[in-house]
């Protein structure tokens, strides 16, 4: 059985040690197991909680210290991830029921990892206990990239603030400062953007060679090694050709991130025909294959109403387990 958190620390003032810098750890799911697993591997104390018990008794079992609720693992953290699907679960985790925010003791650091909405996190940071700092911090890399510590992280706030928690964030990858609290949320959002317009776009080039006699091999590795290349082009594809379509980032999370960008599109003042083709393309795909189907069956929908097969043999290793 894991051993408490607070039991933790006071054997360490027991021993005459100082106790070490205790991150917390909320939302345990495809994004942030493998990040809470890189803290651990990189011999950071990690406290973790996450509304399943089953992964927070997982992580506990690589080293972790499990907490049982989200305002538990906040009342032990000197830094506190989240990493949840939603605004609305971030919500839930700091300022619901035992939530986490009203725990935090003064010089504690909140960095917020989820792609969410910037002006509920300003609005979340503007609630916080005085002393407590707040980033908003986004990544962005995939599930392989959590797993090799090759993410990109989003930091919005203060300059020194970010400083103070590089050495907890650099073992999951690079991190890019990008402006005043909620421009983390901003970048990452765009960066989404442009990610689903290159999916919509990858099955629709696929299709339009294969109904013109290419062969989709060939095909591919010509994008690839064109101006048509891309990383949906690089990492996505093999999903495709495997026919799993990445259950890993179901099209339920793609509408969400698009209904943010909606917010920010609002103040651009100008029509976003791409980005809305885009919006339509993968509610089309939601609303014949289901919320929780892979991202990919953006193309999947393609290739079933032309009648072509985008499956290709080859020893596609599912990226979340590369």
């Amino acid at each position: 059985m894991a051993a408490s958190p607070a039991s933790d620390r006071h054997e360490s003032s027991r021993a005459g040690r100082p106790a070490a810098l205790s991150v917390g750890f909320i939302g345990l799911g495809n994004m942030g197991r493998p990040m809470c697993l890189r803290l651990l591997q990189a011999g950071l104390r990690v406290v973790a909680h996450d509304i399943d018990p089953a992964a927070t008794e997982e992580v506990a079992g690589h080293g972790a210290l499990a907490a049982g609720s989200a305002r538990r693992c906040a009342e032990e953290a000197d830094v506190l991830l989240t990493s949840l699907p939603a605004p609305r679960h971030v919500a839930a985790a700091m300022v619901g029921e035992d939530g986490a925010l009203g725990a935090l003791r003064p010089g504690t650091v909140w960095v917020d990892l989820t792609t969410g909405d910037p002006a509920a996190v300003r609005e979340l940071a503007a609630a916080a206990p005085e002393g407590v700092a707040v980033v908003d911090c986004p990544v962005t890399g995939a599930v392989d990239g959590a797993r090799r510590g090759e993410l990109t992280l989003f930091a919005g706030g203060d300059g020194e603030v970010i400083d103070r928690v590089r050495p907890v964030l650099s073992p999951l990858g690079t991190i890019l400062e990008c402006g005043p609290l909620g421009s983390g949320s901003v970048v990452k959002l765009v960066t989404n953007q442009l990610w689903f317009v290159a999916a919509a776009a990858l099955g629709e080039g696929f299709a339009v060679g294969l109904a013109n006699g290419v062969e989709l091999g060939t095909l591919w590795r010509a994008i690839l090694a064109s101006v048509g290349d891309s990383f949906v082009a690089r990492h996505d594809a093999p999903s495709i050709f495997a026919g799993h379509w990445d259950p890993t980032f179901p099209l339920d999370m793609c509408l969400k991130d698009l209904g943010l960008l909606a917010d920010l599109e609002a103040n651009v003042g100008a029509d976003l025909p791409v980005t809305a083709g885009a919006r339509s393309a993968f509610e089309r795909a939601a609303a014949r294959y289901g919320g929780a189907a892979g991202e990919m069956c953006v193309a999947r929908r393609i290739a079933e109403d032309a009648g072509l097969s985008m499956r290709l043999d080859g020893d596609w290793v599912p990226h979340w387990q590369a």
